[in-house]
């Protein structure tokens, strides 16, 4: 099937002939294999591959999943095809740790030096570059819900029983929801390793229909009437909103927790050029002007400015001012115990 360019500005462009390094046709590997978040596939074709594929004379190939899937699934088998991997930081600190990506050459990704400082500090301490920040909050449907819904403390309700969902602790925000949950019992979680956690998880879970793995899932669990409230990363809400029309989302004045999504390079790719290519022009201001409207994507290059519909839902601006960082060397040094201590407290 013959593909539709549908963004081809001038300006994106020039963006994309930036990061090129004199390809040459002869011997290069003209396929990219890229692993990446399974959500809204169609806008990302559209705003982001095609006109990439276009200029470089590439072809895509796009493998999806949760981060966890895909990182296992990378992880294990050491000659994986992929070239590029799209993570949360969970997954791109244990990647680094364990030598799977490439050290990043900056001076090949020039759209580096543009991004905001906390940004820069992910890919000098070997965790890839980093193009979108999101956070969670609450998403809720107040009629069905019976109450309005400020807080995080607030899910602890008893009026809420088997009518919320949470992120499961395998997912993007699963350790968000651990440290939630230690706000709640009044405890810094570094200080018991998450004991005080699981006991405000054991305390919440009748409220918990069902912990998920996919922010899809959460579009067809509201519609259907199965939930009225769901912790969430505020890069779902299009997609929540659109299904059902009725929900609000919600970021607490008493703060959130944020995460980056970062690219890295396998470090056994044989396309690294092309990788390095790909990922400067996922940096560039261009493309984030127009991953801000089309994919609720929060940028990273600080040189992007966002207004009006496009600014809101996201961890930008007032709402980037409330967010805390997950400590992921601390959450990857317990992660296995939590997984296991989660199913039995929430998924049994």
């Amino acid at each position: 099937m013959k593909k539709k360019i549908v963004l081809a500005s001038l300006t994106v462009m020039s963006a994309l002939m930036l990061g090129a390094c004199g390809q040459e046709a002869s011997g290069e590997n003209k396929e990219l294999v890229i692993s990446t978040f399974g959500l809204s596939e169609d806008v990302m074709q559209e705003d982001i591959f095609l006109p990439f594929e276009e200029e470089y004379g590439v072809d895509i190939v796009v493998e999806t999943g949760t981060s966890s899937e895909r990182y296992t699934k990378f992880e294990n088998n050491p000659n994986s095809t992929i070239d590029i991997i799209d993570l949360p930081q969970s997954n791109a600190s244990q990647g680094a740790a364990e030598g799977l990506f490439e050290e990043i050459d900056t001076e090949k990704i020039p759209n580096l030096a543009d991004l905001i400082d906390s940004a820069k500090v992910l890919s000098e301490n070997g965790s890839g570059a980093a193009y979108t920040l999101n956070s969670i909050g609450i998403i809720y449907d107040e009629e069905a819900a019976g109450m309005k819904i400020d807080e995080f403390s607030d899910l602890w309700d008893p009026s809420l029983e088997g009518k919320i969902s949470i992120p499961d602790i395998a997912t993007t925000f699963g350790p968000s929801m651990m440290y939630v949950a230690s706000d709640y019992k009044g405890v810094d979680i570094t200080t018991d390793n998450g004991a005080a956690a699981f006991e405000g998880l054991e305390e919440l879970a009748p409220n918990v229909v069902k912990t998920y793995a996919k922010s899809s899932d959460l579009a067809n669990m509201f519609q259907s009437g199965e939930i009225v409230a769901a912790v969430v990363g505020d890069f779902a809400i299009p997609m929540i909103s659109e299904a059902q029309p009725s929900v609000q989302y919600v970021v607490p004045l008493s703060g959130t927790y944020a995460n980056f999504n970062t690219i890295n390079i396998n470090i056994n790719s044989e396309n690294k050029e092309m990788a390095y290519n790909f990922i400067n022009w996922r940096l560039s201001k261009e493309l984030q002007m127009i991953t801000a409207a089309s994919l609720n994507e929060a940028p990273t290059n600080k040189n992007v400015e966002l207004s009006g519909e496009v600014a809101e839902n996201k961890t930008y601006g007032d709402i980037a001012e409330l967010t805390k960082l997950v400590d992921f060397d601390f959450v990857n040094t317990q992660l296995d115990d939590w997984i296991d201590m989660w199913n039995k407290t929430m998924n049994q």
